[in-house]
Formats: C-alpha cells, sequence, structure tokens
C-alpha cells in the first residue's frame, strides 16, 4: 500500500500545521509574521540590499485600505493585514506562475486563509465587497512596487496594474528593511488590530 506523502509543515512555535486540512488552533501570529518576513515579493527581483516582503507587503496594504475604506469596522483592516497570511507556508507566486499552476494553489490559498480568518475572530470568507477593496488596495501597492522597486515604467505599471488613485498613495514610499524588523512591525499591527476590534 502506498504512503501518503506529508502533508504538515512544523511551526517555530511547535505547531504542526496540516496544508491540506489546516485548523486555526495550529495558526499562530508569530509563525505568520516569522515566515512573511522572509517570502521575497516578486520572486526576489527588487532592487536594494533586502528583499520586500510580504510582511512589508501587508503593511502597505493595510495602510492604503484604511485610505480606500476609512469608516470600515477593523475587523477589515485586520483582513486588509492579512490578504496574503497563506503565503507564510505556501510561498507567494508572481500571477503568471499561479495561472500556470492552476486552481489547485488557489483551493489551498482558500482553506489556508479560512483557517487563519476564523484563528483571529474573522468570518472564514471576507464578503465580496470588502474583498474587492482590499484587491484594490493590493493592485495600488503592486503599482508602486513595481514602479520603485521593480523596475518597470510607470506606462508598463498603468497597463497590468492600473494607474493608481494618487492619493492613496500620497506620502507613502516603499521600504525595504530587515526580516527582523519588518517582523516585528507585522505582529505588532496585528496586536493593535486585535485590541481595537469589539
Amino acid at each position: 500500500m502506498a504512503q501518503q506523502p506529508r502533508a504538515w509543515q512544523r511551526m517555530l512555535s511547535g505547531r504542526r500545521l496540516d496544508l491540506l486540512d489546516p485548523t486555526p488552533v495550529d495558526i499562530e501570529i508569530e509563525d505568520i509574521a516569522h515566515g512573511l518576513a522572509f517570502v521575497a515579493r516578486w520572486n526576489g527581483q527588487t532592487k536594494g540590499d533586502f528583499a520586500y516582503s510580504v510582511a512589508e507587503h501587508s503593511l502597505l496594504v493595510e495602510t492604503i485600505f484604511g485610505r480606500i475604506a476609512p469608516n470600515a469596522p477593523t475587523k477589515w483592516r485586520l483582513a486588509a493585514l492579512l490578504h496574503d497570511a497563506p503565503e507564510y507556508v505556501i510561498g507567494d507566486m508572481i500571477s503568471p506562475v499561479k495561472a500556470a499552476v492552476g486552481p489547485g494553489y488557489g483551493v489551498l490559498d482558500e482553506r489556508l486563509e479560512a483557517a487563519v480568518h476564523i484563528r483571529f475572530g474573522l468570518p472564514a470568507k471576507v464578503p465580496p465587497s470588502i474583498k474587492k477593496q482590499i484587491k484594490k488596495a493590493d493592485r495600488v501597492s503592486a503599482w508602486m512596487e513595481a514602479v520603485q522597486i521593480a523596475g518597470f515604467e510607470v506606462s508598463e505599471a498603468d497597463r497590468i496594474f492600473g494607474k493608481p488613485d494618487p492619493t492613496l498613495k500620497e506620502g507613502l514610499k516603499i521600504a525595504l528593511r530587515p526580516p527582523v524588523e519588518v517582523r516585528a512591525d507585522f505582529t505588532k499591527r496585528h496586536a493593535e488590530l486585535l485590541e481595537q476590534m469589539p
């Protein structure tokens, strides 16, 4: 009888996360923050001495979401911060690779996202209207990253990600920092949002 392939990963917290059937009790914010701080966006193809991490991107997306929906309940700001949380164990794939991999990646991502959301008091699925606003913030962030650190011309970024509303990115700059700093800021912001939730 063939042995089933291992589908779990041991986290630094000691938790054992089943990637195919994740449960909220096996999810810790320290594991998420640590993993995301070491996962590079753009496959690491960015300028600077440090990779631009998914944790740094998530902090920026949460800030931009706050500008898009300033009166949104805190829980949706938390959802924005955690929008790429599954990547702490499945990594970040650029969109063309996700398309090539097919629907399996999306299913894995959705299961992990639901477990993360439940763990931190969010609904398993974010309402479509909120998801759309988070996606808009994500695209503004991607545009900024493309132009500031990934070598894109503005016209190319406009074509691929859409020309962003200037007020959404005003005063914001892409930061490239050591993972330990980003991890600490991600964990701190997560705690602040949890404290503000009713």
